[in-house]
């Protein structure tokens, strides 16, 4: 009769299986708890690699010897209309809506959508013409198990808005 074979190789762990993705829609509402700014409206575009917040009267500020910025915010929906004070993370060329590069400043932030918090990158732009006020870009989502519905949407959204628009 011949020896069973092994089921697990010496010294390897069993991998657990994966989780299912979290799905979310093209729209939903987040929050960016770092900078204070919470049911924010934001369209999750996965053709843009990096995600955009929009801001007006940019400066470059000095606190403690490092390079922050100030910057003010406004959205059309619940949000708070606010000045925000943060450090600089970086400046990169971006290529705009128009597929025009311009120069960004980048800021890292948590991020918080369905429930689960991470940090991401944001670039600043003015964004006032725009009908979503924040951009989602697919890095932002990378190694997150995220899969977006490209037909539904608010699918995380906040116990709080639960019931409205359910498109």
């Amino acid at each position: 009769m011949a020896a069973a074979e092994p089921t697990e190789k010496a010294g390897v762990q069993p991998v657990a299986p994966k989780p299912p993705p979290t799905i979310i829609g093209w729209r939903e509402y987040v929050d960016l708890p770092t900078l204070g700014l919470t049911n924010l409206k934001a369209k999750i575009d996965t053709g843009a690699r990096t995600s955009a917040l929009h801001a007006e009267d940019i400066t470059h500020i000095q606190r403690d010897g490092a390079e922050w910025v100030r910057f003010h915010t406004r959205f059309d929906d619940e949000a708070r209309d606010m000045w925000v004070e943060c450090p600089i993370h970086g400046v990169r060329w971006i290529k705009n809506t128009s597929g025009i590069p311009e120069e960004r400043i980048i800021i890292r932030t948590r991020f918080r959508i369905a429930e689960r918090v991470w940090t991401i990158d944001l670039s600043l732009t003015d964004r006032a013409n725009m009908t979503y006020r924040m951009i989602v870009g697919r890095n932002a989502l990378a190694k997150h198990n995220i899969a977006v519905h490209t037909r539904r949407s608010h699918l995380t959204r906040h116990p709080a808005h639960r019931g409205k628009d359910k498109q």
